[in-house]
C-alpha cells in the first residue's frame, strides 16, 4: 500500500500544476453540488423531506455509525441553507401561491402565532389605530387629488411605507397609483371612482392594492392630536375669530385675485412672516402675538368658505381666519446663551428616561433664553444645540440641569428641582426605543419580540415610580409637572416652569415657542407597534405602580397622575 502512495506523491512532486489541477475541479464539483441541493430545495415542500431521508438512508447503508451522525449534521445544515431564504416582509403579505412554501410542516417561517392570526388579511381590513381606508379616487395629473408631497419607489413600494411617510410629515391622507406612487396631501381633491379600479399590485407586497392607473388608494392617516396637518410646506393651525384690531395684530396684507392657500402662503414666506391668514380674497401676515395668540380656535366650519382661485380649499371670511404657518422661522426666542452670572443655586430637570427630558430641555431654553446643562454627556444633543451638554453640572451656568438619577445623595445635591412626570406604559416604550433605536429612531421588531423587551420592563417599570417617590421624598423644592399637561396646554405649563426658575415671563416668546415646539427630537407620528407589548401580567404590575405614585403625590397636596394614567 505504501508503494503506491509513494508513486503518486513523486508524480505530484514533478508536476505541481496537476496537482493543484485537481483539487480547484474537486471544490468545483463540491460547490456545484452543494448549488444544486440549494435550487432542488425550493421545488415543493414535500420533495424536501423525503430526499433528506433518502441522502441519510443511502449514504447510512455504506458507511459506519459514526459517519452517520456527521451525516445527519451535514443534512440539518443544508435543510437550515434551503430555509433561511430573503424574505421581504411577513408571511401573510406573500401570493397565494406561494403559501404551500411557507406554512410548510405548520412550523416552518411563521415568527409567532401573531403572524398566523394576521394571515391573509389585507391593507383595507386592518384598521388598528394606524390608518383607515377611504376609497378609490380620480387622479388627474394636472390636478392631483392629493397636494402635498410626493415620492416613488418601483420596486418596493408597500402601503405602509407610505402612510408612514405622509404621517411623518403631518399630513391627514396618504394615496397610492400605479403600484408605486405614494402622495401625501392635507384634503382629498377629487371625485370617488369604483373599487375595481384600483387593482395593482404594490410592488414591494403582492397581497395590497396600490392603486392604478390615474387612480388613488387613499387612507385616512389617524395622527395623534399633536400632530400637525399640513398643507404642502405650510402646517394647518385652524379657524380663528378675527382679531380686534387686526391692523396691529397682522401688520402686513394684501388683496389677492383667485385667493388660494398657496399663493397667501408664498406671499408671506416671501415677507418672511411665520403666519399666513386667509380671510376671503385678503391675505394677511405675521407673528402670534397677545392679540391674535392662536390659543382660542373656532369651529372649522365657521371658516367654510370656498377660494376664488381653488374649488377645494377653504379661504375664510370677514370674521374668521384660516390660519397656515410658512417655513419662516421665528426668531424672536432662537437667542440662546449662558448665564451672565453663575447660578447661586442648583435647579434640577429630573425624570424617568423616556419621560420628556430632552424635549423639556429645549422648550425651558426656547422660552427663557438660557442654555440647560446636564448631568451627563451626551455629543448629540450636543451636536443637536444643546451648548451647555459639555458644561459640568456644578458650572452654575445654566439655567438648570438635566439629571435622571434616583438617589438620595444625588438628588439632595440640588437645590430645588422640576419634576417630569410621563405615562409609564409610554415612558417606557419611548426609552426602549431611545436605547435600541437612537434619538428618534425605533426599536427593531426582533427586540420588541425578543428577550429584550421583557427584561427591560421588568427592570425599567419599577425604577418609573422609585424615581419619582425618591424625589417626592428627597428633594427640597419640587415642581411637578405632567408631559401630558405640557402637551395639552403647553403655554401655561411652560409659563409655570419659567416662573419657577425665577425669570421674568415674556409672553411673545411663549409664543413663538409653540411655533416651534418639537425641536430635534421628535419621532414620526405614525410609527406605532400593530400589537400590544405589555402581557397582562406586566400591566397588573405597572398599574400597582401608577396607584402608588398617585397616591403619593396626593399625600403631599399635589393633583394625582391625569386620567389616562389610571387603570380602566
Amino acid at each position: 500500500m505504501a508503494k503506491p502512495l509513494l508513486k503518486i506523491q513523486r508524480y505530484f512532486r514533478r508536476k505541481p500544476v496537476r496537482f493543484f489541477s485537481l483539487i480547484l475541479l474537486y471544490l468545483t464539483a463540491g460547490s456545484l453540488v452543494f448549488l444544486h441541493s440549494g435550487f432542488v430545495g425550493d421545488s415543493g415542500p414535500g420533495a424536501r423531506g423525503s430526499r433528506d431521508s433518502v441522502v441519510v438512508s443511502e449514504m447510512g447503508s455504506r458507511t459506519s455509525s459514526s459517519d452517520t451522525r456527521g451525516l445527519s449534521i451535514m443534512s440539518r445544515v443544508f435543510k437550515e441553507t434551503r430555509r433561511s431564504g430573503r424574505r421581504f416582509g411577513p408571511p401573510w403579505m406573500k401570493k397565494s401561491v406561494r403559501e404551500g412554501h411557507e406554512t410548510e410542516g405548520r412550523g416552518g417561517d411563521y415568527t409567532s402565532n401573531w403572524n398566523r392570526a394576521l394571515k391573509g388579511r389585507n391593507a383595507k381590513d386592518m384598521d388598528d389605530g394606524r390608518a383607515k381606508y377611504t376609497g378609490c379616487y380620480v387622479d388627474d395629473t394636472q390636478k392631483r387629488a392629493l397636494r402635498g408631497v410626493s415620492f416613488f419607489d418601483y420596486k418596493k413600494m408597500t402601503v405602509f411605507r407610505c402612510q408612514d411617510n405622509c404621517a411623518e410629515r403631518g399630513y391627514m391622507y396618504a394615496g397610492l397609483e400605479f403600484g408605486a406612487e405614494c402622495y401625501c396631501g392635507h384634503k382629498i381633491q377629487a371625485p370617488n371612482a369604483s373599487e375595481s379600479e384600483c387593482n395593482m399590485e404594490c410592488k414591494g407586497e403582492k397581497s395590497n392594492l396600490c392603486g392604478g392607473a390615474n387612480r388613488l388608494s387613499i387612507y385616512r392617516l389617524e395622527l395623534s392630536q399633536e400632530s400637525a396637518r399640513r398643507y404642502g410646506s405650510a402646517i394647518f393651525k385652524g379657524c380663528f375669530h378675527r382679531p380686534d384690531n387686526v391692523t396691529l395684530a397682522l401688520p402686513f396684507s394684501a388683496i389677492i385675485q383667485n385667493m388660494s392657500v398657496d399663493k397667501c402662503v408664498d406671499m408671506c414666506t416671501e415677507r418672511e412672516k411665520s403666519l399666513a391668514v386667509l380671510a376671503g380674497d385678503r391675505c394677511y401676515c405675521g407673528f402670534p402675538t397677545p392679540l391674535f395668540s392662536l390659543h382660542e380656535l373656532e369651529d372649522e366650519n365657521m371658516c367654510l368658505h370656498r377660494c376664488q382661485g381653488e374649488e377645494f380649499e377653504s379661504c375664510g371670511n370677514d370674521k374668521f381666519f384660516v390660519v397656515y404657518q410658512t417655513q419662516v422661522q421665528d426668531n424672536r426666542c432662537m437667542d440662546r446663551h449662558f448665564l451672565p452670572a453663575r447660578a447661586k443655586q442648583l435647579v434640577a430637570l429630573a425624570s424617568f428616561p423616556g419621560a420628556g427630558n430632552t424635549w423639556a430641555r429645549h422648550l425651558i431654553e426656547l422660552a427663557t433664553g438660557f442654555y440647560t446643562g446636564s448631568y451627563y454627556f451626551d455629543g448629540s444633543l450636543y451636536n443637536k444645540g444643546f451648548k451647555g451638554e459639555r458644561d459640568h453640572w456644578r458650572s452654575g451656568r445654566t439655567i438648570c440641569i438635566k439629571t435622571h438619577e434616583s438617589g438620595r445623595k444625588e438628588i439632595e445635591a440640588f437645590d430645588s428641582s422640576i419634576l417630569m412626570i410621563r405615562n409609564p406604559y409610554k415612558a417606557l416604550m419611548a426609552e426602549f426605543n431611545r436605547k435600541y433605536g437612537g434619538h428618534i429612531g425605533f426599536a427593531s421588531q426582533a427586540h420588541w419580540r425578543g428577550k429584550e423587551w421583557p427584561e427591560f420592563v421588568k427592570n425599567y417599570a419599577p425604577w418609573w415610580a422609585s424615581h419619582t417617590l425618591d424625589w417626592l421624598n428627597f428633594g427640597k423644592n419640587v415642581h411637578v409637572v405632567h408631559f401630558e399637561n405640557v402637551k395639552r396646554d403647553l403655554f401655561s405649563q411652560l409659563k409655570g416652569m419659567v416662573q419657577f426658575l425665577g425669570l421674568k415671563v415674556s409672553e411673545d416668546r411663549l409664543l413663538c415657542v409653540e411655533g416651534q415646539k418639537d425641536g430635534n427630537f421628535k419621532r414620526s407620528g405614525l410609527r406605532k407597534l400593530e400589537y400590544d407589548p405589555y402581557t397582562p401580567e406586566m400591566r397588573a404590575d405597572i398599574n400597582e405602580l401608577i396607584r402608588t405614585v398617585d397616591s403619593a403625590l396626593k399625600k403631599r397636596n399635589m393633583s394625582g397622575v391625569p386620567e389616562e394614567y389610571m387603570p380602566r
